[in-house]
């Protein structure tokens, strides 16, 4: 059986925001969402998911049919609301840019910095426990 992403805590509160959305408790509910972000984790095929999930095809459709609708981004807005502060990460990177980067003619600036090693960009986020932007 695959490792599942979904802790019982967390579930329950993605349950609620699901009924909000008129997602009802069908059937393996929670192994179709299972399924989905198996799916967005690993990558594959939707006719290459596990057959613990459910039907492939059950998932993709239902899948097509909540970004279709926009229920995605409206969980994923429901979800910030109430950010797990239990864990928060930041990370930064610092990207070094083309020598030309800077020069172009008539455009508007675009975030990039000097420093001894030349042109520089920085790129800082911070995330909670479940990875999403704070």
């Amino acid at each position: 059986m695959p490792r599942l992403m979904l802790s019982d805590e967390f579930w329950s509160k993605l349950e609620k925001i699901l009924l909000q959305e008129a997602i009802y408790n069908k059937r393996n509910l929670r192994m179709t969402v299972e399924g989905m972000l198996y799916r967005m984790r690993v990558g594959c095929p939707w006719r290459d998911l596990p057959e613990v999930f459910g039907c492939w095809n059950s998932i993709y459709k239902r899948f097509n049919a909540w970004s279709l609708s926009n229920k995605w981004n409206r969980i994923f807005k429901a979800l910030i609301i109430d950010p797990d502060w239990e864990w928060e990460f930041i990370d930064g990177s610092y990207v070094k840019a083309h020598q030309h980067s800077a020069g172009a003619v008539g455009q508007e600036p675009q975030a990039i910095g000097k420093s001894r090693a030349g042109n520089t960009t920085k790129i800082h986020l911070a995330v909670d426990g479940c990875g999403l932007p704070v």
